[in-house]
């Protein structure tokens, strides 16, 4: 299937523009679209209430996904990085018409795929600096560290993201595939989702 994509911000805005833009790229692929998915809604809306959002849960391996532009996808760089990860991970292609990206099996794939690793790693290494610098003042101030043996922690470091980790499990994604996505290791969801039974009946 291949799907075109268009959002508008608000109701005063034409999707005209975008319908042309996409048609015509279609053209000159020689690609047909088989389903076209018009919303108005703003992109800082969450992704489950979009139509969008029932768009990605439903495509499959194989499907492509045609936008005007990048920023019809998410509302920060980081989501729409996430969409696009998502796409390369079940190997559903995505065109871009302004910016002329072709996401799939090739190099410019490539470069994100290593763009949203390097993201993902400055990420975790500034979550590290933080909880050092966190510990390295509690001690100063003659705080205890740790906590007392035979406890467990209560705050783990996925609680307040398991609507994120059920949108991902809903979609097959793997283990790995969600900790690069949140920045933590396989075996972090891998426990939490051991931990929380209501998202483990999501996985299968």
């Amino acid at each position: 299937m291949i799907y075109g994509y268009i959002r508008v911000s608000t109701d005063k805005q034409t999707t005209e523009n975008q319908h042309f833009e996409i048609q015509k790229f279609a053209v000159e692929r020689q690609l047909a679209i088989d389903e076209w998915i018009e919303e108005t809604i703003s992109a800082t809306k969450k992704i489950e209430v979009r139509k969008f959002g029932g768009l990605l849960n439903r495509m499959q391996k194989g499907d492509t996904l045609i936008v005007s532009e990048l920023s019809r996808l998410g509302r920060n760089l980081m989501q729409i990085m996430k969409i696009l990860h998502d796409c390369m991970e079940r190997e559903i292609m995505v065109y871009t018409v302004k910016e002329n990206y072709e996401l799939g099996n090739n190099i410019n794939s490539k470069v994100l795929a290593f763009a949203f690793g390097l993201s993902a790693e400055i990420e975790r290494n500034l979550i590290s600096q933080r909880t050092k610098e966190a510990l390295a003042r509690r001690k100063a101030e003659g705080q205890k560290l740790g906590r007392p043996l035979g406890s467990k922690s209560k705050n783990l470091k996925l609680t307040g993201r398991e609507a994120e980790i059920k949108t991902f499990l809903n979609k097959k994604i793997s283990y790995s595939a969600i900790g690069r996505l949140l920045g933590v290791h396989r075996n972090t969801v891998a426990t939490f989702v051991k931990e929380n039974p209501a998202e483990a009946r999501h996985i299968l």
